[in-house]
């Protein structure tokens, strides 16, 4: 690892496309000062809802091909967002999407939601050994909003941490390795608010049938409860922005606005927020870097 670059961070997401929406301003800005960044998804979104009517056989229910194709969707998203490792967890496929909770997609054998906890952790060690990123990044307990693969992420994602510092789990995965900080997504209810509030005043010029509401973005928090702000800025909101429109099936985005397959607008954020997983925000406000005050080595 004498040639790795010294901060890394690797980011855990359940389908692609989470990861622009949630991290993609954030993902940008490291890539390009030169950080590791290392995005591991944990399906091929094989559940998903399809936006584009020309895209609509795709879908699960007809020709079940929308993993294969959002395969590469999240190969042209890391291209604008210069990410350059990326890989499923297990590789291609080893999980199906399990769908929206209660469904009975979820039962299905071999999706995320039934893989034995370790086994799936055990993948995501073995990427753990090999990149030894300081910083990781995943969702809260609930996964932000109750998908069965985003709690099953966070689950994932929190076992792979602990096992990954075990010397004597899976020794032939690679040297143990500890994960300095591991961090949730959120949304903090202020930016929250004022997004809206910018997609309000669109007034007749709204880009989409409807608006969403405050209750439809995943992982709302307190103001008091972020750690972290990472400021997109322009440059990283505009690879942000492209980033989710490689996402074609799954998001419709205009300017500053995107809207997933309900067709309610929602705001697109440049500025991402997160939440420190063992305890509350720092003391003096939120820091700007996801690596402030670590040892870097």
């Amino acid at each position: 690892m004498t040639d790795a670059p010294e901060r890394r961070l690797l980011l855990v997401h359940a389908h692609p496309d989470d990861e622009s929406i949630n991290n993609g301003a954030t993902m940008a800005r490291y890539a390009a000062e030169g950080a590791r960044v290392t995005l591991v998804t944990c399906t091929l979104g094989e559940e998903g809802e399809v936006i584009p009517p020309e895209l609509a056989h795709l879908a699960p229910d007809r020709d079940d091909t929308l993993g294969a194709y959002r395969i590469g969707e999240l190969a042209a998203a890391m291209r604008e967002l210069g990410v350059r490792d990326h890989r499923f967890l297990g590789g291609e496929g080893r999980y199906r999407d399990s769908g929206m909770m209660g469904l009975a997609t979820n039962d299905r054998p071999g999706c995320f939601w039934q893989a034995p906890l370790d086994e799936a952790a055990g993948h995501l060690v073995a990427v753990l050994r090999e990149v030894r990123p300081q910083v990781l990044v995943t969702y809260d307990p609930n996964g932000g909003y109750g998908h069965p693969d985003h709690i099953k992420a966070h689950r994932v994602a929190t076992r792979g941490a602990e096992l990954a510092g075990h010397e004597d789990f899976r020794p032939d995965l690679g040297p143990p390795h500890t994960v300095a900080r591991v961090y949730w997504n959120c949304v903090a209810r202020g930016a929250v608010e004022a997004g809206f509030a910018r997609l309000r005043e669109q007034g007749r010029e709204m880009p989409f049938p409807g608006i969403a509401t405050p209750d439809d973005v995943p992982g709302v928090v307190d103001d008091g409860q972020v750690a972290v702000v990472v400021e997109g800025g322009e440059r990283y909101l505009a690879a942000k922005n492209a980033a989710m429109r490689a996402h074609a099936t799954q998001i419709a985005v205009d300017g500053p606005f995107f809207a997933l397959s309900n067709d309610l607008g929602q705001p697109l954020f440049g500025a991402e927020h997160y939440r420190l997983a063992d305890r509350s925000a720092p003391e003096g406000g939120p820091w700007d870097d996801l690596f402030a005050g670590l040892e870097i080595a």
